[in-house]
C-alpha cells in the first residue's frame, strides 16, 4: 500500500504533555510520546486518560503548546495505553517547528 500524505513527518520520538477534559469532563494533564509528527499533526502514545475522536487537547514541546483535535483513539494491549492521531487547530502554531525537528 502506498502512502499519500501531503506534508513532511520525522519520525522522531518527542516527549510532550498534553492537557485537556477527558470523556468524564475531568481536568487532566501527563507527558506522553508524540511520533510520527508533521506540521500539522501527530500520533500520541501512553494516553492513560478517556478521551474521545473531536475532543480539543493542548499539546506543548519545549515551551511551546497549540490545541489540536483528536482525530482517532485506540486503545493498546502493550505499556503505550492508548494511542491517538490528533491534527493541530489551523490558526495555531506548530509546537515543534521551531526545534529544528521539521523544515518549514
Amino acid at each position: 500500500m502506498v502512502e499519500h500524505r501531503q506534508e513532511q513527518r520525522a519520525r522522531s520520538d518527542l516527549t510532550v504533555r498534553v492537557s485537556g477534559r477527558d470523556a468524564n469532563g475531568d481536568a487532566f494533564s501527563q507527558n506522553v510520546n508524540a511520533s510520527n509528527v508533521s506540521k500539522g499533526g501527530a500520533l500520541l502514545s501512553g494516553l492513560s486518560w478517556d478521551v474521545r475522536s473531536g475532543d480539543l487537547v493542548w499539546v506543548e514541546y519545549q515551551g511551546r503548546k497549540a490545541r489540536y483535535r483528536i482525530v482517532w483513539v485506540r486503545d493498546s494491549d502493550s505499556d503505550l495505553k492508548s494511542q491517538a492521531a490528533v491534527q493541530r487547530l489551523e490558526k495555531e502554531e506548530c509546537p515543534w517547528l521551531i526545534s529544528g525537528i521539521l523544515s518549514r
